[in-house]
């Protein structure tokens, strides 16, 4: 039977994990990830065209415009202000990878 591969899921196995595969210090690999971040952070903010992220997704900037809901305690009408929010796009490769 196969061994199955475990995933690291904390920033601490992830940066582990990154460090081994890329054969770096764990220091090297967490200055790498906080860099990517940071990349990918002022990409973001660029609202028309955002950061695409090969093999992962496209990271942007989305205008929600204002909008009338529902308090769902009370049913009553409110009023929703228009805001910015952060929005990743997975890519395809990305969601076939996944679903199948």
């Amino acid at each position: 039977m196969a061994k199955k591969e475990i995933v690291p899921t904390t920033k601490s196995g992830i940066m582990a994990a990154l460090a081994e595969a890329a054969g770096i210090t764990k220091k090297q690999a967490v200055a790498v990830y906080e860099k990517l971040v940071d990349i990918a952070i002022k990409g973001a903010k660029q609202e028309e065209k955002g950061l695409t992220l090969p093999a992962i997704g496209k990271v942007k900037l989305v205008k929600r415009p204002a909008r009338t809901g529902r308090n769902p305690a009370t049913g009553e009408t409110i009023k929703i202000k228009a805001k910015k929010v952060v929005k990743l796009v997975a890519c395809k490769a990305l969601k076939d990878a996944i679903l199948g």
